[in-house]
C-alpha cells in the first residue's frame, strides 16, 4: 500500500473519529468551547496582528468565537478564499463575525468572504485539522491549501485547533509538510514555549 492510499484511509478514520467525538458531546457543552484565546497565546499577539482564522465545518474545532473575540479586540479577521475548486487559497477580509452576513458559500460549500471582499494577509493563522501530534505535526483535509500558503508566507504563526480525541502519537508526514507552532485543544495547549 502506497503512501498516498495510506493516508487516504487514515483520514476517513481521523474523519469518523472527530465526528463521533462531537456528535457525543451534549449540545451545552460544545457550545462553551473555543470562546476565549487561552492567556499564553494572547500573550503572544499584539494589538496590530491581522487574524486569520477558518469556517468550520460541522465536526471541526469552532473557530467562530475566537473570529468574534479578536474582533470585538480591534483585529483585523481573515478567513480563507477560493475563487474556484482549482484556485489557490488567499485570505479576504471578514467584517461581521457575529451575523456573518459578509460570507457565501465557497466552491466546497465552505462558507468564505464574498468575492469583493479585500485581500489580506494574516500575521497569525488558525488552522482546522484532522489530527496532529504532541510534535506538532498535522494532517489536514488532503488538499495542501494550508501547507501552501504557509510555505509561500513565511514566519507567520500557524496554531491548530482541534478536539482533544484528535491527538495522536504517529501521523505520516511528508517533506511539503509543515508543523505547526502550536495546538490549542479544550483541555491543554500544545507547543508556545
Amino acid at each position: 500500500m502506497d503512501q498516498a492510499t495510506t493516508k487516504r484511509d487514515l483520514r476517513k478514520t481521523l474523519r469518523d473519529a472527530r465526528r463521533e467525538h462531537v456528535a457525543a458531546q451534549p449540545d451545552a457543552i460544545r457550545a462553551l468551547l473555543f470562546h476565549r484565546p487561552p492567556a499564553p497565546l494572547l500573550a503572544r499577539i499584539g494589538d496590530e496582528t491581522v487574524i486569520g482564522l477558518y469556517s468550520a465545518t460541522e465536526s471541526e474545532a469552532p473557530a467562530g468565537g475566537y473570529a468574534r473575540f479578536f474582533h470585538e479586540a480591534g483585529h483585523t479577521i481573515a478567513l480563507p478564499h477560493f475563487a474556484g475548486a482549482g484556485a489557490a487559497m488567499t485570505f479576504r477580509r471578514h467584517t461581521d463575525p457575529h451575523g456573518e452576513t459578509d460570507l457565501e458559500p465557497g466552491p466546497f460549500g465552505i462558507a468564505q468572504p464574498h468575492a469583493a471582499a479585500p485581500d489580506i494577509l494574516p500575521d497569525i493563522l488558525f488552522v482546522p485539522l484532522l489530527g496532529f501530534t504532541a510534535e506538532l505535526h498535522r494532517l489536514g483535509q488532503g488538499g495542501g491549501h494550508y501547507d501552501r500558503w504557509l510555505a509561500e508566507h513565511p514566519g507567520r504563526l500557524a496554531i491548530g485547533l482541534a478536539w482533544d480525541v484528535q491527538c495522536y502519537d504517529h501521523l505520516p508526514k511528508e517533506p511539503h509538510d509543515i508543523a505547526l507552532d502550536a495546538v490549542v485543544t479544550p483541555t491543554r495547549i500544545y507547543g508556545l514555549n
